[in-house]
């Protein structure tokens, strides 16, 4: 099984998106990505948490505009396999794009 980390980029950070909206649209806002969790199920490694951006090392990678605002781990056979855990995320729902990366293995680990 395959190791991916996903990063949700949106349009405003986490910290804008969380005091922006109102206490029932955070609730609607969870219980989306809960019901999304399970239906991906034992896909779903580490369901992350928002991110705060604090500091960038080195030259910053320009991103259309998105910043990340969260990140999961996710596990599957194949990306095939992941693409189809990833329909109808949330994030997707609200304007955000999700980048995936496969976790490789550290040679000598």
């Amino acid at each position: 099984m395959t190791k991916f980390m996903i990063l949700y980029r949106a349009p405003m950070s986490a910290r804008e998106q969380m005091t922006a909206g109102t206490p029932e649209q955070a609730q609607a806002g969870m219980e989306a990505w809960m019901a999304w969790a399970g239906k991906a199920g034992p896909a779903v490694v580490d369901l992350g948490s928002p991110l705060g951006a604090v500091s960038e090392v080195g030259t910053p990678v320009p991103a259309a505009g998105h910043v990340i605002g969260g990140y999961s781990i996710l596990q599957a056979d194949s990306e095939f396999e992941l693409a189809t855990v990833l329909e109808g995320h949330p994030h997707l729902a609200w304007g955000g794009t999700i980048e995936v990366h496969e976790i490789l293995p550290v040679p000598g680990m």
